[in-house]
């Protein structure tokens, strides 16, 4: 029996010319932005960059009959940062006027030589080409023309839609962001930008009273840099009433046997194993040890790079800034690095080829220059090192899911993200799902509930052996991956086909054998 599972939804083809254009004065934040590099200049630094525009923020939450919440904000402001005498300074706020902007010039440097006493090794940044550039996102409608009654009708009717097919309660929400962003920095660069992203979600829930128990789906539509198209044809309805009767199907499913099983799988789930032991564990200032916030540093040290077998030879872990509709996508990091320098592997058949750097940081492992990875969630946010879109590659040649299941006698496809947990060192895991279907002798069967998959990262990745191919490859991610102190939330996407996984341990959640 083939499992029910929501059809893999992608962005539909969108219009440059309806492309959103910078809403702010351009020839102020210009004017501003040689304000603060002059300042910096004359105050000494020998680099100095700024960031000026605006983040604005909208979040819709519905619950069965009723809207409960909408918030609409904005962060507009500069962020300033100079380098001097080897230590950074930083400076921002949340206005955008000369006098402003010079305090906060004098305010970065001095911040800077605070730092110098304590500074250990200089930084030490290299080149980048000054660029002059404008890079828009196209999409087709703007999400934030939408009226809110529009969005408060679709999510009311995903709920009741849910409800309609076997869920007794659900929530949706939605969320939607855009940034407007001028760069500028002391090599000469002007770089302006602005993207859009939106992200459609809901749980849908049913309850067995007697029995005392509950089961959820939550929605298998992940985010992306697009416009109201994509949320009108993501096909959430369907969706919605194909989640409510699963949801229903999970009560009555046969629990998991606690054991070793050999898994496929699926892209929705696989992004966030992606995420949380590739993406996080080879970023150069957790491996550096200079970043531990969400989940500690890194089993990873700079001498693996090039020795360490981080998987199997089917693993490929590519980084890019380029795949149409991913959240990661964009013409320049907020180091002003383009998005060409973000095309790299990160693993390259099982081998770890690569670390995810920003400005400043390739000469403390020895290399010559970073690859495009910073990003400051707001104007006022110091840029720090966050991930590109991180994807596992596809198998070139043809195979799909049931070639896949064809080599399991005793296994579980896995589908949809779940609960997850990690260590310190992003080594030992847990992973929890949405749908679990049993897999015997090459087929797959009834469905499952209380599964959770567990294991350590290499040998978890030195477990793969089956890949799908280009056909079965659909991108995931998530809005709000946090970091640091104080906390900044990046958007990433994952891409990843079917994958197989041999004799992974897997644990029944609900404490049962």
């Amino acid at each position: 029996m083939a499992p029910k599972t929501a059809p893999v939804m992608d962005a539909p083809e969108r219009s440059a010319a309806a492309s959103v254009r910078f809403a702010l004065d351009r020839a102020l934040l210009d004017d501003l932005a040689s304000l603060a590099l002059e300042a910096a200049r004359r105050g000494g630094a020998s680099y100095a960059d700024i960031r000026l525009g605006e983040t604005l923020r909208e979040y819709s939450y519905a619950k069965d009959d009723g809207l409960e919440h909408f918030d609409e904000r904005s962060t507009r402001g500069f962020g300033l940062r100079v380098l001097l005498g080897g230590s950074w300074g930083f400076y921002g706020a949340r206005r955008l006027d000369a006098a402003s902007v010079s305090e906060g010039a004098a305010r970065a440097l001095e911040n800077a030589r605070a730092v110098q006493p304590i500074q250990g090794r200089p930084i030490a940044l290299e080149r980048l080409p000054a660029h002059e550039a404008e890079w828009i996102m196209p999409m087709g409608v703007d999400p934030f023309s939408i009226p809110t009654r529009d969005k408060a009708d679709l999510l009311l009717a995903i709920s009741a839609t849910a409800r309609d097919n076997g869920a007794d309660f659900c929530s949706a929400s939605l969320s939607i962001a855009r940034e407007e962003r001028l760069f500028a920095n002391s090599f000469g660069a002007r770089v302006w930008q602005t993207r859009t992203r939106v992200h459609p979600s809901f749980t849908a829930t049913a309850i067995d009273r007697a029995a005392g128990r509950m089961a959820s789906r939550d929605s298998l539509t992940p985010a992306r840099g697009a416009g109201w198209e994509y949320v009108t044809g993501a096909g959430l309805l369907e969706e919605a009433s194909l989640a409510g009767r699963q949801a229903r199907e999970k009560l009555d499913a046969r629990p998991v046997v606690a054991g070793d099983y050999d898994l496929i799988i699926d892209p929705t789930n696989l992004w966030l194993t992606i995420h949380e032991t590739v993406g996080h564990s080879t970023e150069l200032d957790r491996v550096l040890g200079w970043e531990a916030n969400f989940a500690g540093t890194s089993f990873v040290k700079p001498d693996m790079l090039g020795n360490l077998r981080f998987g199997s030879e089917l693993m490929t872990i590519v980084a890019d800034r380029s795949q149409p509709g991913a959240l990661s996508t964009i013409g320049y990091d907020d180091d002003g690095a383009p998005a060409a320098a973000a095309e790299f592997r990160i693993v390259e058949k099982g081998v770890l080829r690569n670390f995810q750097m920003a400005l400043g940081q390739a000469h403390y492992i020895g290399l010559s220059a970073s690859n495009g990875c910073a990003y400051a969630d707001s104007p006022t946010s110091f840029p720090i090192q966050r991930m590109p879109n991180i994807s596992l590659a596809p198998n070139p040649e043809k195979c799909s899911l049931d070639d896949l299941a064809g080599g399991i006698e005793n296994g579980i496809y896995v589908v949809g993200a779940g609960s997850w947990s990690i260590d310190q060192q992003r080594d030992n895991f847990q992973f929890g799902g949405q749908l679990f279907y049993e897999i015997r002798n090459g087929a797959l069967g009834e469905m499952l509930r209380d599964v959770a998959y567990q294991g350590r990262t290499i040998p978890f990745w030195n477990a793969l052996d089956g890949l799908g191919d280009v056909s079965t490859y659909h991108l995931d991610g998530t809005f709000t991956c946090g970091k640091a102190e104080p906390v900044q939330v990046a958007p990433v996407s994952h891409g990843a086909p079917l994958a197989r996984f041999r004799k992974v341990r897997v644990l029944n959640t609900s404490g049962g054998a």
